[in-house]
């Protein structure tokens, strides 16, 4: 099996990492750097809870391989809060009963926040199209979408 040392940042932090070929960056993110607010849903990029933010486009972590993120800026759901503050984002899911068993939420909300550092004022339109690839059986979707047009305003 073939091991490559890759290079990257995550949540502002350098890391340094050995990883086989055929690591996604979602086990990478779990197993080696323990950062588990990234959930593994369907490990076949459809249903959104391993979204992650790579040089500023969120993607699935299940669908990418480790090896691709070398010299990659990444954001996992850990890096949102800054100084202890939580990002606007997280504030509004929590102001507008946006969660329930929260699975789903950490990519909801990477997908929030992408969506809003490239748009910082969205459509309803745009706040839909951007959470389309993430799924959430438990609140439905008109908190989260009242809560990404609050973070907005923020």
């Amino acid at each position: 099996m073939a091991f490559h040392k890759i290079t990257f940042t995550v949540n502002g932090e350098s890391e340094l990492v050995d990883v086989p070929s055929h690591m996604t960056l979602l086990q990478m993110l779990r197993e080696k750097l323990r950062l588990t607010g990234v959930k593994n849903g369907c490990a076949a990029g459809e249903c959104g809870a391993c979204t992650v933010i790579i040089n500023g486009e969120p993607v699935n972590s299940c669908m990418v391989l480790a090896v691709e993120c070398d010299g990659k800026e990444i954001v996992t759901i850990e890096g949102l809060a800054r100084d202890e503050r939580l990002d606007p984002v997280q504030e509004a899911i929590i102001e507008q009963g946006g969660v329930q068993c929260g699975f789903c939420t950490p990519g909801i909300l990477i997908s929030a926040r992408a969506l809003l550092d490239r748009t910082p004022t969205p459509s309803d339109y745009e706040v839909r199209d951007a959470l389309v690839g993430n799924l959430c059986r438990c609140t439905g979707y008109l908190r989260i979408i009242d809560a990404v047009k609050k973070a907005a305003e923020a």
